[in-house]
């Protein structure tokens, strides 16, 4: 927004760029992945339908990840989630530089 009014730019590579627009396109990238992990609260809308329809997605390539819809919203549980979840994702997934 600027003035109150919507930048129609901004909005078109926001849209580009979306996860639902990239898929596809990125398939093989994606199966190059160690592990893919996706999760929304379901009170953050629109972004749990859109990582609901990407867990679609990858399931119709047959691509291995996990997705958890939590009870929550946006930003409730961040702590919670970056140290029971994400942190541990991470650690499990990710290999030390050599």
């Amino acid at each position: 927004m600027r003035n109150g009014e919507v930048n129609p730019l901004v909005v078109a590579k926001w849209a580009a760029n979306a996860p639902l627009a990239l898929a596809d396109q990125y398939i093989g990238n994606l199966r190059k992945m160690k592990a893919i992990a996706i999760d929304a609260g379901d009170m953050d809308e629109p972004i749990a339908t859109t990582v609901r329809t990407l867990h679609g997605i990858l399931d119709g390539y047959g691509l291995a990840h996990t997705f958890e819809i939590y009870e929550g919203n946006h930003v409730n549980r961040i702590s919670d989630r970056l140290t029971r979840q994400v942190l541990p994702f991470f650690a499990t997934h990710l290999e030390r530089a050599r």
